[in-house]
């Protein structure tokens, strides 16, 4: 058994951590014939730095996309035409936009992945349009949609992994799903909105970035930025020192959320950014149960409440 310093270990686990966001959404294997050349003590031979436009991996290894932005998930969804680049509805039935943190969960022999879908990349997600930006309600929709995170069961056929079409725990979770706020902040009346009086149950969930596997197998993800998709609609709206902490602006980010969904007007809706933030609960296993909403993520607002 090779033994390995702390610092060894510590080293090795960070450059497996960044390899494993790298590859995003992509399956990656080892080949069964060994590579001739000397193996650290990674295992595998170090990728050495370039600037190629794709993926590079180690010799002994391949690599196959699994999903790509806009593949549905369900047989009744739509293949993503990369003229228009989708409607919100063609959206809401497929895999989202820009991965980030990751899961893989198992149950009586089958995989699923979960992974979060973190932003939105206006030009290309608008590509069609001259503006590059969204023009209609369905844009704005369009764009909801595909934020937030994704859970699909994948299955491995002839060494390529690919999505389970129709299964049922294929499931989109986004800035349009209902989810339960269960931690400290519940109910608080800084969380109480026009649209939900008793602070229990926000909307959707969007920017979410780093990710956890608990021990009784539910998928943690974190959401950050959540000020980038408010604005506000009234001329000479100032927004609350609680607000600018936050990094909330009247100001849209080009994402025009507060034109077709009033809950992201500052200036209507001020406690509607305040439920937004925290590390969202879900439990990729049980397609039926809502996420929950429980500790602040990083910097969250929820501590300008407690």
């Amino acid at each position: 058994m090779r033994m390995l310093s702390r610092r060894t270990f510590l080293i090795a686990g960070g450059a497996l951590s960044s390899m494993t966001l790298g590859i995003g959404s992509m399956g990656l294997t080892a080949n069964s014939s060994e590579s001739s050349e000397p193996k650290t003590f990674l295992d595998f031979n170090p990728v050495p730095t370039n600037t190629l436009d794709t993926v590079t991996i180690p010799p002994g290894y391949n690599w196959h996309v699994v999903a790509s932005w806009g593949d549905p998930l369900w047989s009744n969804g739509k293949p993503f035409d990369p003229k228009t680049r989708g409607s919100a509805m063609s959206q809401e039935m497929a895999f989202g936009d820009n991965n980030d943190g990751m899961e893989l969960f198992s149950i009586e022999g089958r995989t699923i992945l979960a992974v979060n879908n973190e932003y939105t990349n206006l030009p290309i997600m608008y590509g069609n349009r001259t503006t590059k930006r969204p023009e209609t309600r369905d844009d704005v929709h369009k764009g909801q949609a595909a934020i937030g995170v994704t859970i699909m069961e994948i299955s491995e056929v002839n060494g390529r992994w690919s999505i389970v079409m129709d299964s049922p725990f294929n499931r989109r979770i986004s800035a349009k799903t209902l989810t339960t706020l269960a931690g400290p902040a519940a109910g608080n009346k800084l969380v109480q909105t026009a649209f939900d009086p008793t602070g229990a149950n926000p909307v959707g969930t969007f920017n979410n970035c780093g990710s956890g596997k608990t021990p009784w197998n539910t998928y943690l993800s974190c959401e950050e930025n959540f000020n980038s998709f408010f604005a506000s609609s009234r001329p000479g709206y100032i927004p609350t020192a609680q607000m600018k902490r936050y990094g909330l602006t009247p100001e849209d980010r080009g994402f025009a959320w507060y034109k077709a969904d009033q809950r992201f007007d500052l200036s209507l809706h001020p406690n509607e950014a305040n439920r937004f933030g925290y590390i969202l609960e879900i439990d990729p296993l049980n397609p039926d149960t809502p996420p929950k909403n429980f500790l602040p993520s990083g910097d969250s607002n929820t501590k300008m409440l407690l």
